[in-house]
């Protein structure tokens, strides 16, 4: 429907028409339509919408490796979303240097694969880390030894795992992958002339600095496009806030294994009888027979107990815990 005028409005028009202020020529000419060039060869298959969203998927992805990936590395690690941007795969696979590292993710359920590409000198700081270095990258790089690719593709493999939670939203996702390639030549899962989605995240490991792409062919998203939007998006995750987590978060913590200890007692003795110790040697302790032990949950001491057996294994019996402001 046009846009409605005011009486106000049509005078006005009338008035500067007959005053000869306003030329009918020059209406019609700023009236016609603007015709854009459309390249069939590059296909707008993804829109804004589109990538705004992927944008906020893998920024939800990057916060995931923040925090999970120091695990392993033991070392501070900020990822960010850099960019966002379609490009056919060719100009992507043109645009990579040798070597690189390329992790083919079958991403089931949908249909084909995608492809996470990251710096080689995030790879070999990576790998110095994980062998027990500072984690400095080469001042120059080389192809990737046998055991330097096995501990990529263990860490390749943490990371596509990540990604899991961050789709649940648009499609329940379990990835596979694959294969490592460190030449972009092996990697055609597409063809070139396919159109892709690119999502550039800028990843520190301490100070080295590198880009992950994360590479998403319209072919694989294809059956999922109308829910990679805004709007799903957040009404998504509106219902499932509103969801009990009680149950979630508590199977959750009976999965995490904490070492639990009881400490009999205490001795010093020297090296000497250290060495010499044979069984059924003796061991005086700094505590009674009948005195109570502490037990630690992890570090911290949590309760006191009395030794004893249960069915003719040494246990302990609970008398007290020991709470946080004791």
């Amino acid at each position: 429907m046009g846009e409605v005028l005011s009486q106000n409005e049509i005078d006005n028009l009338l008035a500067a028409l007959s005053t000869g202020e306003l030329d009918v020529e020059q209406m019609q000419e700023t009236g016609e339509k603007q015709v854009k060039d459309y390249d069939f060869k590059r296909p707008a298959k993804f829109s804004k919408e589109h990538l705004r969203t992927l944008e906020i998927i893998y920024e939800h992805y990057g916060r995931l490796i923040s925090t999970n990936l120091p695990v392993y590395l033991r070392k501070n690690i900020q990822v960010t979303v850099s960019s966002s941007e379609t490009v056919t795969f060719s100009e992507f696979t043109n645009a990579l240097s040798n070597p690189v590292i390329l992790g083919i993710v079958d991403f089931v359920p949908l249909n084909g694969n995608i492809i996470i590409e990251m710096a080689a000198n995030l790879g070999f700081a990576m790998i110095d880390r994980m062998l027990g270095g500072p984690g400095v990258p080469l001042e120059k790089n080389r192809d990737f030894s046998e055991i330097e690719m096995t501990i990529l593709e263990k860490l390749m493999v943490i990371c596509m795992q990540l990604m899991r939670e961050p789709w649940k939203n648009v499609v329940d996702i379990n990835p596979v992958m694959e294969r490592i390639e460190t030449n972009a030549q092996f990697a055609q899962v597409i063809a070139p002339s396919d159109m892709i989605a690119i999502v550039t995240m800028n990843v520190k490991i301490g100070d080295v600095e590198g880009h992950m792409n994360i590479c998403l062919p319209f072919f694989t998203l294809e059956d999922v496009m109308d829910k990679l939007n805004t709007k799903y998006w957040f009404s998504t995750m509106q219902k499932n806030d509103s969801q009990n987590y009680g149950e979630h978060i508590e199977t959750l913590i009976r999965r995490i294994d904490i070492p639990v200890k009881a400490v009999l007692g205490k001795s010093q003795v020297s090296v000497n009888d250290f060495i010499n110790l044979q069984p059924g040697d003796i061991i005086r302790l700094g505590t009674g027979v009948s005195s109570e032990m502490d037990v630690y949950v992890g570090n911290i001491r949590k309760f006191t107990a009395l030794p004893g057996s249960s069915q003719d294994k040494y246990a302990v019996r609970i008398t007290s815990v020991i709470r946080e402001e004791e």
